[in-house]
């Protein structure tokens, strides 16, 4: 965050240097900071400023897609005419440990159908998930663990 408004300045400074603060300029400035911030931060060997916001896009499309994955599975679920579901509550033994990604984790699995985040434990290594169709919950966990965890590590390590 602090890249971002540090990039967000450095545009700003550099439209007041060109004395120009047409849209296209800013936008060419923060595309010229972006850049002068990725080759100071590869210098220093940091986490470059562009893949990070590479990698949180490539979370958002994840989501976006597990998103209309999960919608299209409980609505042909529901419409079935016989209502095959074993619902229940399984643990999800946690990879990420700050707060941030353990919400953002338990945010991203809530708001995807089907599933919904509990609790998580008091020593946050477990989360406890609810899931429409428990029938197969080590699927199910492989599956937040390669995906939406994986990508959480990926973007905000």
């Amino acid at each position: 965050m602090i890249l971002f408004v540090f990039n967000l300045l450095l545009a700003i400074v550099w439209a007041a240097i060109t004395g120009s603060a047409s849209f296209v300029n800013l936008v060419f400035g923060f595309v010229l900071a972006a850049l002068a911030l990725a080759i100071v931060r590869q210098s220093y060997g940091g986490v470059l400023y562009l893949g990070r916001i590479r990698r949180i896009v490539a979370l958002l499309f994840l989501f976006l897609r597990e998103l209309a994955n999960s919608a299209w599975t409980v609505a042909v679920t529901v419409m079935s005419p016989r209502l095959d579901v074993k619902p229940g509550i399984f643990a999800f033994p946690l990879t990420v440990d700050r707060d941030f990604e353990i919400a953002l984790l338990a945010n991203l699995i809530t708001l995807t159908p089907g599933t919904l985040s509990v609790d998580v434990s008091d020593d946050r290594k477990t989360l406890y998930v609810h899931a429409l169709d428990c029938s197969d919950p080590e699927a199910t966990k492989r599956s937040i663990a390669d995906g939406f965890e994986r990508r959480i590590m990926e973007a905000f390590r």
